[in-house]
């Protein structure tokens, strides 16, 4: 796929992305019962950024999430980095904040 390419499913109104017109919103800790989730940040109204703890390793998650019977639900779109994979793409976020400029 080429760097302008979309995968079918981008960037549809559905994906429940805002746009970026709101800024993210920060909170410490998730509001459920019994989840060590912590939310990092919202990035739209149904994405949002956490880390967690997933058999027995650290990870950073960012994941749509959907509404089931009045309860926000991680969904099947999103990605799980691991602390490896997360520092590679901290190295390398001023040449991603260049490219998107």
């Amino acid at each position: 796929m080429s760097a302008r390419g979309k995968r079918k499913d981008e960037g549809h109104a559905s994906d429940g992305d805002s746009g970026g017109n709101a800024p993210p919103r920060k909170t410490s800790k998730k509001d459920s019962d019994d989840s060590d989730d912590i939310i990092v940040c919202e990035i739209s109204k149904n994405r949002r950024v956490t880390v967690r703890n997933w058999q027995g390793k650290i990870v950073v998650d960012i994941r749509e999430f959907y509404v089931k019977d009045g309860k926000q639900m991680p969904g099947k779109k999103g990605i799980s980095l691991t602390m490896d994979q997360w520092n590679v793409l901290r190295e390398h976020i001023e040449e991603i904040d260049k490219a998107v400029a």
